[in-house]
């Protein structure tokens, strides 16, 4: 039951990564750009949780999870930022 929760998460934020990507190509709206990668990011993250817990539970891929995440949250805090200037 955790590997269809696990998956349904990775697919969710892939597709949330392709919408805001293909909101963003037709209105241009630097938000949705920081967003989208945003997504990219946690979509990297929900695939190596995927990995790190049912594909190989031997090798521990934590911290390049927490980082893919780190680095997700820190591109859309940036992002909303700079939108206020």
């Amino acid at each position: 039951m955790a590997e269809t929760v696990y998956a349904l998460c990775a697919v969710t934020s892939i597709l949330c990564a392709v919408l805001l990507l293909r909101g963003y190509r037709i209105s241009r709206t630097r938000l949705l750009f920081w967003a989208s990668l945003c997504f990219v990011c946690l979509a990297i993250n929900n695939v190596l949780l995927f990995i790190d817990l049912i594909v190989v539970p031997d090798i521990d891929l934590a911290s390049w999870r927490t980082g893919t995440a780190l680095v997700g949250m820190c591109l859309l805090l940036h992002g909303l930022i700079a939108g206020t200037e």
